[in-house]
């Protein structure tokens, strides 16, 4: 409540005027751990810091869920979180907003190849090999030709099963193929590896949330997973470990979909995101990114986050970006075989 003096003549009167609300917009991410994070380092300073209150949805399906709701004309969420081969596609499907930046004055620190008229980087994350450490005590896997090689490191696996994206990737750097000569991605060669590995393959997981759960309980010997997702079970006590070399690095962009309640607000929520200070909160709850340089420029990271960083310096030298442009060209008629692929 604020108190303003009200004065006619010859006296005054004071009035209480109730103070201004703070702005809501509307925030859509993958749940789990990471967004989770997202809100510890980020979002919870918001309503202090910037007088904005951030109502947050759980994505189910990706640019499945922005797909349905513009075209269904109604769309609730502001800013939205996706994987980076759907930021283009969403863009090329006349889904999204352009973005605005001369409101976004912290996207100056984003690389330049990740801000585009549609989307910009928020996080990056990174699929990686874990495995449990009383299986394989002091021979463990440490590249993905390992986690292929069932008759070196026996024992069960589980991979993603959204889509090829990713799968494809790492079944032909287990097959040999070099990091920096990955694409385009020979495709047939890639399902042919992954056949190989099938009989294997006891569980293709369809969310962040289930590929935790086969840590914690133990259910896999091996598996591919997100490295926030690993980190969360390790936290919880799971006896995993997990290596960073060759693994594939996507990028999380922030986009603003069609009919946005508040558009203008949605801006200056992406802004927030992209602070440096606040992304430098980041690692203190998820692996991933900061994607603005400035965070670790202004020795906002110590050397000991940086270490666990997926996006520092030393570790992205060992692994591998997506190629969005590859993906949002392919995706649609990959995700077919992909379906058949895991029947």
């Amino acid at each position: 409540m604020k108190i303003f003096a009200s004065c006619a003549v010859g006296a005054c009167v004071l009035v209480a005027m109730p103070a201004a609300a703070n702005e809501t917009v509307s925030y859509a991410s993958y749940g789990g751990a990471y967004q989770e994070g997202v809100r510890k380092a980020i979002l919870d300073h918001l309503p202090k810091d910037h007088g904005m209150d951030v109502k947050e949805y759980t994505l189910q399906s990706g640019i499945t869920d922005i797909r349905t709701r513009v075209k269904g004309g109604a769309n609730e969420m502001d800013v939205v979180e996706l994987y980076g081969g759907y930021c283009k596609q969403a863009a090329d499907e006349g889904l999204l907003e352009k973005l605005d930046y001369d409101k976004i004055p912290n996207a100056a620190g984003i690389p330049e190849n990740l801000r585009t008229d549609y989307s910009i980087g928020f996080t990056a994350y990174s699929t990686v090999l874990a495995y449990n450490k009383d299986v394989y005590k002091d021979n463990p896997p440490k590249n993905w030709a390992d986690f292929f090689d069932t008759k070196t490191f026996p024992g069960s696996r589980a991979v993603s099963g959204y889509s090829g994206q990713s799968n494809l990737e790492l079944a032909l750097m287990a097959d040999g193929v070099a990091r920096d000569k990955l694409y385009p991605l020979d495709v047939d060669r890639a399902f042919g590896k992954l056949e190989q590995l099938k009989p294997d393959i006891s569980v293709f997981w369809d969310s962040g949330a289930q590929a935790t759960q086969l840590a914690t309980s133990q259910e896999v010997d091996m598996l591919s997973i997100w490295a926030a997702r690993i980190e969360a079970a390790i936290r919880e006590g799971a006896p995993y470990a997990y290596t960073l070399n060759e693994g594939v690095v996507d990028v999380e962009c922030l986009v603003v979909p069609k009919g946005s309640p508040n558009r203008e607000g949605a801006m200056r929520l992406i802004n927030h995101l992209l602070d440096p200070a606040y992304q430098a909160n980041l690692p203190d709850y998820i692996p991933y990114g900061p994607m603005n340089q400035d965070a670790f420029k202004k020795g906002l990271i110590s050397p000991e986050k940086a270490a666990k960083i997926v996006t520092s310096t030393d570790n992205l030298a060992k692994q591998v970006f997506v190629n969005a442009a590859w993906w949002a060209e392919h995706a649609t008629a990959l995700q077919e075989r992909w379906d058949k692929f895991k029947q």
